[in-house]
């Protein structure tokens, strides 16, 4: 469990550059050096186009070669990425390093998951999987709390304090994945020439052709759009423009959906065990749908409107303490054989893909005044997640019967089954 623990600490030290960076960039960018905000939002969509183009790669990459090193350069790319926003004097110069804090930070995401899956063993995964998840949303939390007493926007060099602060933050991450992967096992680690010749191509044409990974995509999509999507912009937009609440009340909401995470998090993996990992997606969409029909409720109640939408935060976060330790085990699991890397990677790309292009659907909708739109339309996306869920329930259900034991159910055989999928990858001799 030592690296393991290694691995935890180094994915929340890592996304402090997250929060010390993406809450803050557009404002920057667009205000604080006058650029406006074409350039602003294009640094935004840049950072997610640089995530959505090096997902795929880190999986793929993994596949191949050591993932413990492939981590380690993807975050020293998003290092020299923060260090060099500091000095990018030029809107060209900023876009390039946003593109490039985008594919550093994203291309180590499915790759961590392969670390957990090949360090730590079937009986403790579960736990490992939920400590990282927490980790990283603590990371982002003191990050974007953090930065909030540093960066000054009134300021050319206000958010250098930020830039360092994820350099640092992406350098000390890589330093302790180093170490975790120092000495680790032959058996642990894929050599190169005996990898998969299979291209992130194949491996999109087997998801496609797969019905219970094709499923676990549209869940991956629609559970992403759902929230995910919305965290950082549609969500607070809708409580300034509809509800009318304060910006410190959509910080407090912001804490409230960490604090709740951090809290129930061990408890809900205790209580979720035995239960199937399409049952617990069920419940998430479930959650999700919940969650947009009480902000519907909000905006008819001005009065309540604040202390509803920091509950709805924290019922969000409910949900989400099942998703983030469900769905990359899951996948993992079903994925092609030898692919497990760039599997992962494809659907890491889908989740920052419809991230991407939410803030626009949110953008649209609510510049408009149609306030019941933005909301009716994740009504509607959630209500697709839990559609998919159960699809994907019977499907894994009717496998188990025709072959017992091949695929996994409950989160127990889940880890057992993401075990075996590793084992699938081509092994060093």
């Amino acid at each position: 469990m030592k690296r393991a623990r290694l691995l935890v600490l180094a994915s929340a030290v890592s996304m402090l550059g997250w929060g010390a960076i993406l809450p803050y960039q557009y404002a920057y960018a667009a205000n604080t050096r006058g650029w406006g905000g074409l350039v602003a939002a294009a640094a935004s969509s840049l950072f997610s186009v640089g995530a959505l183009v090096a997902a795929p790669i880190g999986g793929r990459l993994a596949d191949r070669f050591n993932p413990a090193r492939v981590v380690v350069v993807a975050q020293v790319v998003a290092a020299v990425a923060s260090a060099f926003l500091i000095v990018a004097g030029t809107p060209v110069l900023f876009l390039a390093g946003m593109f490039a804090f985008g594919a550093g930070l994203t291309a180590a995401v499915p790759v961590m998951t392969i670390l957990v899956l090949r360090w730590v063993d079937s009986a403790q995964r579960r736990r490992v999987f939920a400590l990282l998840f927490t980790g990283s949303a603590v990371g982002m939390a003191i990050g974007a709390f953090t930065a909030g007493y540093l960066v000054d926007l009134q300021e050319k060099d206000g958010m250098w304090s930020s830039f360092s602060t994820a350099t640092m933050g992406f350098l000390i991450s890589a330093t302790l994945i180093g170490i975790a992967g120092r000495g680790a096992p032959a058996d642990e680690v894929p050599a190169p020439q005996d990898a998969p010749s299979g291209s992130t191509g194949a491996a999109l044409r087997i998801i496609l052709a797969t019905p219970a990974l094709r499923w676990t995509a549209v869940i991956t999509v629609t559970l992403a759009l759902g929230f995910y999507a919305q965290f950082e912009s549609g969500l607070p937009a809708y409580a300034i423009t509809v509800l009318g609440v304060s910006a410190r009340t959509i910080g407090t909401a912001s804490a409230v959906n960490c604090l709740v995470i951090v809290v129930l998090q061990m408890a809900v993996m205790k209580w979720t065990a035995r239960r199937s990992a399409p049952s617990l997606l069920v419940a998430v969409g479930s959650i999700w749908v919940l969650s947009w029909l009480l902000l519907a409720v909000a905006s008819f109640m001005p009065g309540q409107a604040a202390t509803m939408f920091v509950m709805i935060y924290g019922v969000f976060a409910v949900g989400e303490t099942m998703y983030a330790p469900v769905l990359n085990p899951l996948t993992a699991s079903l994925a092609p054989s030898g692919m497990v890397g760039a599997t992962l990677g494809i659907f890491a790309a889908l989740q920052t893909g419809v991230s991407a292009a939410g803030p626009m659907l949110a953008g649209v909708a609510l510049t408009a005044g149609h306030g019941w739109l933005f909301v009716g339309v994740h009504v509607g996306i959630s209500l697709i997640a839990v559609f998919a869920a159960l699809r994907l329930r019977a499907i894994l259900s009717g496998s188990r019967k025709s072959r017992p034991g091949d695929l996994p159910a409950t989160l127990d055989e889940l880890a057992a089954g993401t075990e075996a999928g590793v084992r699938r990858v081509p092994q060093a001799a």
